[in-house]
């Protein structure tokens, strides 16, 4: 069969089940309490790093989940503790009672003879962490030093030919059905990425922290990125930072069935495309086959972009996540967030990341979830470009940009003081099911923990600006929340909805985008019409073109490998051009697409699907 017929018979199969995978909506009944968006709500942490330059921002990246007992818990960059959940949605920050005192930079984790392991990223020797009862924040040191890396310098050295630069940096562990156990480790514009097997010595424990552990092999030589065939290991916006050089990191392992999955991060944190992606083979330590579905986790449109360096791990009932670092970098190109998507593996072994309405709610599911069913709430966008009004602002900074999606955009009250008031005016009756109030630090001044980093705001709805009722009342919260999530009680009729202001911990009140969701009364948009899917000279680029629809708010274009995976999205907005030219492709790979709008109502069907 050839390829051009086999992608009619797939187009076709496609269309005979309706626009299968595009149709898909949320669950029909929605426990209370169960949904979550991205970025994870959680109290993200002020930066230290900068304290002296007076540069203040709260920030994640780096995430390592891990399923330690019945609970889960998230460790991410510089944050002197963790946070532990039950259910993947409410989570608790704990702080440990021993900790390195440089902090954690992008941690590795590891569940080995019923202890908890956590690594730092290092250039020098540090130690290793391990904890029976990290529920309660109780740690101690497995080796107060890890043995360096054979053949690597020391910190600040030049690196000669056959060496290794020093290490480990971004770390990752990862132990095998065998009990062995290995060490994946790079951050580098240069350097490759490295594994060994090592010996934990668990057999040992009576030492106590004095445990010499050994590496059991050599470092070999992982992988290099390969930029003239795989576009997305380009750097800068939207990849065109041409040959600026880029970044490879953040490894991470699993295992499913007898295949293993390696999978790292490029091209670099900054810009909206920071992916991640994958190789596989038959052994711990290789040799590994580049993956032609890459990048395996990627999210360059939306409100949350970027979606590289985090961590694979499974939920109670099985199902696969995969969590990743996104870019803000309003104060500093390393300010970021979290945020996690649903993943899994197909039956011939192409692993997937779904980050398709990676941005707006999800469900968390209470079961396995069915081959093909989605955690998409089906709650639309209802505030994108939306009429917004404050009690006050200073200049340059007017409420407008609380529904331009853009989270390098914000509104700054006149004052930081209870009673500011923000509103956004659906422009008619909505059916409001969730809010999410994500702010900015401007100016913020703070550099650390302290008892006042807290977030305090009731959230009011009206249906004429003039009577007003309680949507929610977040007055007694006793958290921090950058990127607040409220979930209603019950859905609320409104037209308007209010933020009311109490407290934040920051020098000036300051939201970025006050987001709502929910759905208006009408139906679905029709599906778009793909006019053209073009491969350029370069193949790493393609142009993607189709008509507008009347009264979408925004557009998915989605390809993927076959016309039932397509498992990439770039997500767009309808005052946006019906244009895009994707540069994240792999040379010598065939592709298809198709296109999607979506309104406040829903989403339509997929367009018709085109080869390319």
């Amino acid at each position: 069969m050839t390829r051009q017929r086999a992608v009619q018979r797939a187009i076709l199969l496609v269309l005979a089940l309706g626009n299968f995978d595009s149709a898909i909506a949320g669950p029909a009944d929605i426990p209370s309490g169960r949904t979550w968006i991205n970025p994870i709500d959680i109290d993200y942490r002020y930066n230290f790093e900068q304290m002296n330059d007076g540069i203040s921002y709260r920030t994640g990246a780096d995430p390592a989940i891990v399923r330690y007992g019945d609970d889960f818990f998230l460790f991410q960059t510089l944050a002197d503790g963790y946070w532990q959940s039950h259910d993947l949605v409410h989570w608790q920050f704990t702080k440990p009672d021993h900790w390195p005192f440089d902090s954690v930079v992008a941690p590795a984790t590891l569940v080995a003879d019923g202890k908890l392991f956590l690594m730092q990223s290092a250039v020098s020797q540090r130690p290793l962490m391990y904890s029976t009862d990290p529920a309660h924040g109780k740690w101690q040191f497995w080796t107060r030093q890890l043995p360096p890396v054979p053949g690597a310098v020391f910190e600040g050295s030049p690196v000669p030919a056959g060496s290794l630069p020093p290490g480990p940096t971004d770390p990752g562990l990862f132990a095998d059905n065998d009990g062995k156990v290995y060490l994946y480790w790079g951050s580098s514009d240069t350097y490759p990425l490295h594994g060994a097997q090592i010996d934990l010595k668990t057999a040992d424990a009576a030492e106590g922290e004095g445990k010499r552990l050994a590496f059991v092999t050599k470092p070999q030589v992982f992988l290099s990125l390969d930029r003239a065939h795989h576009g997305w290991e380009r750097f800068g916006q939207d990849h065109t930072a041409g040959d600026k050089p880029s970044y490879i990191e953040g490894s991470w392992m699993n295992r499913h069935g007898d295949t293993y999955y390696y999978q790292y991060a490029a091209p670099g944190t900054e810009y909206n495309v920071y992916a991640t992606g994958v190789y596989t083979g038959k052994s711990p330590l290789g040799p590994f086959t580049y993956a032609p579905y890459n990048p395996l986790g990627y999210k360059p449109g939306g409100y949350v972009t970027g979606a590289g360096h985090g961590s694979t791990f499974q939920d109670a009932y099985g199902n696969y996540w995969n969590t990743g670092t996104a870019w803000v970098g309003i104060n500093w190109r390393f300010e970021r967030r979290i945020d996690m998507f649903p993943a899994g593996f197909h039956a011939d072994g192409q692993m997937w990341v779904d980050t398709r309405f990676g941005d707006f709610p999800q469900v968390m599911p209470d079961h396995a979830l069915r081959e093909g069913e989605s955690t998409f709430s089906g709650w639309m966008l209802l505030s994108y470009r939306k009429a917004a009004s404050a009690s006050g602002s200073l200049a340059g900074h007017d409420p407008s940009t609380v529904t331009d999606e853009d989270p390098r955009t914000f509104w700054v009250a006149q004052r930081n003081a209870p009673g500011q008031t923000l509103t956004v005016d659906l422009g008619g009756p909505r059916t409001v099911r969730a809010v999410q109030v994500n702010y900015a630090d401007y100016q913020s001044g703070r550099f650390g923990d302290a008892p006042d980093l807290i977030t305090q705001f009731k959230l009011e709805g009206s249906l004429d600006g003039k009577s007003w009722k309680p949507l929610a009342d977040w007055s007694k919260e006793n958290r921090d929340h950058a990127n607040a999530y409220v979930e209603l009680a019950e859905a609320a009729r409104v037209r308007f909805v209010r933020y009311v202001h109490v407290h934040v911990g920051a020098k000036n009140l300051a939201i970025a985008d006050l987001r709502v969701f929910g759905r208006a009364d009408g139906v679905p948009p029709a599906a778009p019409l793909l006019v053209s899917a073009h491969r350029h000279a370069d193949t790493r680029d393609a142009d993607i073109a189709w008509k507008p629809v009347a009264g979408a708010v925004g557009y998915n274009v989605r390809w993927g490998l076959k016309a039932d995976r397509l498992h990439f999205t770039y997500q767009r907005f309808a005052d946006q051009p019906t244009t895009l030219t994707l540069r994240s492709l792999n040379t010598g790979v065939h592709y298809v697409v198709a296109v999607e709008a979506f309104d406040e109502n829903g989403v339509s069907g997929l367009s018709q699907v085109l080869s390319f």
